[in-house]
C-alpha cells in the first residue's frame, strides 16, 4: 500500500482532534474582540501557564540586549557591515508609499526610533500582549493602553495591503508565499474554531523603525508579529538581517475553503527526518539528546508544579515548558544561553553536510536570494562548530524536535501538542519553527553603530 501524503495525514490527524465549540472557552471568546480577549486572560490568569509565561516575558524584556550564546559570552568579529547587493530600492519605495497613505496619527503609531526596545516585543500566541504599531485587521479603532501609553489602531484593508507590499518587496518571492501561507492558515484556524475575531489573515501588527532609506548611514527596518508569524527585518544599505523569525501553524494544512491545498512547514520537517534517518546508529544516539518529547531528564520545574506561580521564574531556564515546550529561543529569549548539544556536523559525510545546508536554506526562505546565499556561505564556514540535536523518536509516525546551532545560526523545529486542537501529545500537524542569529546577530545588532544599537 502506498504511503499516504503528509497533507492527508495532517488532515486526518487534526480533524480527529477538533475542540468542543460549545465549551465556555470558545463561546466566551466568540463574543470578545482581541483586546477584551487578552484582558480576560490577564484578569483570570487563564490559562495559568500562559499568564505566568507572560509575566516572565515582562522580566526578560527589561534585560539589556546581549544576544543568544552557547556559553554566556558573545563571540566578537563574526559579522561585518558590507554591501551584499540586496535590492533595497523596492522595499524603500513601498515603505515610502505606505507612509504617504497614512494619516498623521497612523504615522505616529507605526513609527519608532531605530534603537527602540519594541524590536524585541514580538510574541507568537494569539493574545495581543503588546499592541504596538498598526494592526492589519479591518474595523473600528480599539483603544487599549500599553505599558508605554502608546495605542494601537486598526486600519482599513487598503492600508493592510500597503503594509503587505512592504513585506513582499522585502522577502524573496518564495519567502513571501510562505508568510502568506502562515497568515492564511491562521485565518483557516479561525474558521475551524469559529473565532474569526481572534484568528484571521490580518491578526498581525506592523512597526517601522528609523526612516526608510537606501543608505547604509541611515539604517531602518520593520517588524511584523502575531499568531504563528513573526518576522524582523533590518536594513543597513544593501545588507539585510531577517532574524529573529518565528513561523508556526496549527494545523499545518488547509483542507477546505478558498485556500484548500495550502501546506506549510512540511519540507523542513521531512528534510530533518531524512537527515536523522541517514545517520549511523552511533551518530543517532549522540544526536538524540532526549528519547521522549517530554522527557524526565528535562528541566521542567514549572511544568511539574501544577502551574504554581511562585515557580514561574524557573521558566527562564526550564528546558520544557507548557507553552514553548521544547524550543529554547522563542519570544523574549534574546539573551538565552543554549549549550551546544548533539552530533558535530563536521563529523558527517559530505552528502549529509549538504543536506544540513539544504535544511538551513528552508529556514532562511524569507531572505532575498543574495542575502540567503551570503548567510549559507557563512554557515558553511562554521560547519566545524555546528551541532545537530534531536528530541523524540524518528520513526515515520513520530513527532520530533531538532536544532542546528553554530556561532552564526540557530534554527529550531518542534512538533507541539494542541492549543486550539485537543491532542495532548505533540503531533505533526502543529509545528513551530524559529530562526536566530547568535552572538548579537539578531536584529542586526552586531552591525549597528553608536546610537543605532538596541536598548
Amino acid at each position: 500500500m502506498a504511503r499516504r501524503s503528509s497533507f492527508d495525514q495532517a488532515s486526518d490527524g487534526f480533524r480527529a482532534h477538533l475542540p468542543d465549540l460549545t465549551s465556555p472557552r470558545f463561546t466566551t471568546a466568540a463574543k470578545q474582540n482581541i483586546y477584551e480577549y487578552v484582558q480576560s486572560m490577564q484578569d483570570n490568569r487563564a490559562p495559568p501557564w500562559l499568564y505566568d509565561l507572560t509575566k516572565v516575558w515582562e522580566k526578560l524584556l527589561e534585560e539589556p540586549y546581549k544576544g543568544i550564546t552557547n556559553d554566556g559570552t558573545v563571540k566578537e568579529g563574526l559579522y561585518q557591515a558590507r554591501d551584499e547587493g540586496v535590492d533595497v530600492d523596492g522595499p524603500f519605495k513601498k515603505a515610502e508609499e505606505l507612509l504617504a497613505a497614512l494619516s498623521s496619527e497612523q504615522k505616529g503609531k507605526i513609527s519608532y526610533p531605530i534603537n527602540a526596545r519594541e524590536w524585541r516585543a514580538w510574541s507568537n500566541p494569539e493574545f495581543l500582549l503588546r499592541p504596538f504599531g498598526l494592526r492589519l485587521e479591518e474595523g473600528k479603532s480599539q483603544i487599549y493602553q500599553s505599558y508605554d501609553l502608546r495605542l494601537t489602531a486598526t486600519v482599513p484593508e487598503s492600508i493592510a495591503q500597503s503594509i503587505l507590499t512592504v513585506v513582499e518587496a522585502s522577502l524573496s518571492p518564495e519567502g513571501y508565499e510562505k508568510a502568506i501561507a502562515a497568515m492564511r492558515v491562521n485565518h483557516f484556524l479561525g474558521e475551524v474554531v469559529k473565532l474569526p475575531n481572534i484568528l484571521n489573515k490580518y491578526s498581525y501588527n506592523f512597526l517601522l523603525f528609523g526612516t526608510p532609506s537606501t543608505s547604509a548611514s541611515s539604517p531602518w527596518g520593520w517588524l511584523l508579529y502575531g499568531h504563528h508569524l513573526d518576522i524582523s527585518c533590518f536594513y543597513k544599505g544593501s545588507q539585510v538581517i531577517m532574524s529573529p523569525s518565528f513561523t508556526g501553524a496549527e494545523p499545518n494544512i488547509i483542507d477546505d475553503g478558498e485556500w484548500k491545498g495550502t501546506k506549510i512547514l512540511h519540507k523542513e520537517g521531512s528534510l530533518g527526518w531524512k537527515l536523522m534517518q541517514s545517520l549511523s546508529h552511533e551518530q543517532q544516539q549522540k544526536a538524540q539528546i532526549f528519547k521522549k518529547m517530554r522527557d524526565e531528564g528535562m528541566k521542567q520545574v514549572y511544568g511539574n508544579s501544577n502551574n504554581d506561580e511562585t515557580k514561574r521564574d524557573e521558566l527562564i531556564t526550564d528546558t520544557w515548558g507548557p507553552d514553548d515546550q521544547r524550543h529554547r529561543c522563542g519570544a523574549f529569549r534574546d539573551n538565552r544561553i543554549v549549550p551546544y548539544e548533539g552530533v558535530l556536523v563536521s563529523s558527517l559525510d559530505s552528502s549529509q553536510q549538504e543536506l544540513v545546508l539544504a535544511i538551513c536554506e528552508e529556514f532562511l526562505l524569507y531572505h532575498p536570494t543574495k542575502a540567503r546565499q551570503h548567510k549559507l556561505g557563512q554557515i558553511r564556514q562554521h560547519l566545524s562548530e555546528t551541532y545537530f540535536c534531536w528530541i523524540g523518536g524518528f520513526g515515520e509516525d513520530d513527532a520530533f524536535y531538532f536544532r542546528f546551532q553554530s556561532p552564526v545560526i540557530l534554527v529550531e523545529f518542534d512538533h507541539h501538542s494542541g492549543v486550539f486542537l485537543t491532542n495532548k501529545e505533540p503531533a505533526k500537524y502543529h509545528t513551530h519553527t524559529i530562526v536566530r542569529t547568535p552572538n548579537a546577530g539578531d536584529y542586526g545588532q552586531a552591525i549597528r553603530e553608536g546610537n543605532e544599537k538596541l536598548e
